[in-house]
């Protein structure tokens, strides 16, 4: 399987982070949002101009910027790829 960043999972695909890229204080906070590695995640649905992305995130619904997506690398699980 290849790596993505989780702004190019597709609404109802699921993957799995790989890495949590950014720096500083805006990779902490994703991370104490839940965003770690190994986490399951489920895109549930994008914006019309694709920003923001909401996704599920162990049981909770996380939404996020383009930007802040674009620096998460994920893995497609089978189920969605």
């Amino acid at each position: 399987m290849t790596n993505r960043t989780l702004k190019d999972i597709k609404p109802k695909e699921s993957a799995r982070i790989v890495t949590v890229g950014g720096a500083g204080k805006i990779r902490r906070r994703l991370m104490d949002m839940g965003l770690v590695k190994g986490a399951e995640i489920t895109v549930q649905r994008v914006a019309p101009l694709g920003d923001p992305i909401e996704i599920l995130l162990k049981g909770y619904h996380l939404t996020l910027r383009k930007n802040e997506a674009a620096s998460i690398l994920v893995e497609p699980t089978k189920e969605s790829a």
